[in-house]
């Protein structure tokens, strides 16, 4: 195992740069990180409309969050590479594909994330707000939206964890992401499979335990300042 990781581990980081296109465990990282940045503000966005007490904004948003989430994330990356091209006449790459695919499906989550942080909090928040001259979008914005954005830190950071799992996934689009590198690897050296896959499940642990513990971290931190911790949950 030392002997592949010592022939490989600049490839199985960068990948092929800078003679080639970035890949490994730096285009993973890179992928999640844009994937959650990129979704964040549009889970917020579809999470206020999901308490939004007009219905002509809550019902469709609350659709779109179920059908999205009721989807397989492997089919919205079908959609994503295939769909999307054919509609728009706009090729993606698969950096962009994967991307889009993360976003769309990132949002949905997060968009009920915003939800339970939101409908967390003590309704006397936003009649307090309310009562006090606030519009409802100042009260949101100003009142319930900071308190609850503080609580959902450590779901945030669990969410980022699945994120970088579900980068593997654009392997099956040619991503060359830390699995598909991981692969190549192996093509090369055929007679130690079980040390390539045992390297590639260890990043990956090393990533998600150390996203978790920081969670955790932040959960009990959260907790002895007094926040509500309703929304915490402690990724498989």
């Amino acid at each position: 195992m030392l002997e592949i990781i010592n022939d490989y581990w600049v490839y199985f980081l960068i990948g092929q740069y800078p003679n080639g296109p970035l890949g490994g465990l730096v285009l993973t990282l890179l992928l999640a990180s844009c994937g959650l940045v990129l979704a964040l503000p549009l889970g917020i966005v579809l999470g206020l409309a999901r308490v939004s007490p007009w219905r002509c904004v809550r019902w469709p948003v609350t659709a779109l969050v179920f059908v999205v989430r009721g989807l397989p994330l492997l089919m919205v990356i079908f959609w994503a590479y295939f769909f999307l091209p054919s509609v728009t006449g706009v090729k993606t790459d698969q950096f962009t594909t994967m991307l889009i695919a993360l976003v769309i499906f990132d949002a949905a989550y997060l968009a009920e994330i915003v939800r339970a942080g939101i409908q967390g909090l003590p309704r006397g928040q936003m009649e307090t707000a309310r009562a006090l001259g606030l519009s409802y979008f100042g009260a949101m914005r100003l009142v319930v939206l900071p308190q609850a954005l503080r609580s959902m830190l450590p779901s945030l950071v669990n969410q980022f964890v699945s994120t970088i799992k579900e980068t593997s996934l654009g392997y099956i689009i040619g991503l060359a992401e830390v699995s598909f590198i991981a692969t190549q690897i192996n093509t090369q050296v055929f007679t130690k499979p079980a040390q390539i896959y045992l390297i590639l499940g260890l990043t990956y642990f090393i990533l998600c335990f150390g996203l978790s513990r920081f969670a955790y971290w932040l959960e009990r931190r959260l907790a002895r300042r007094g926040l509500p911790a309703a929304t915490l949950k402690v990724p498989a």
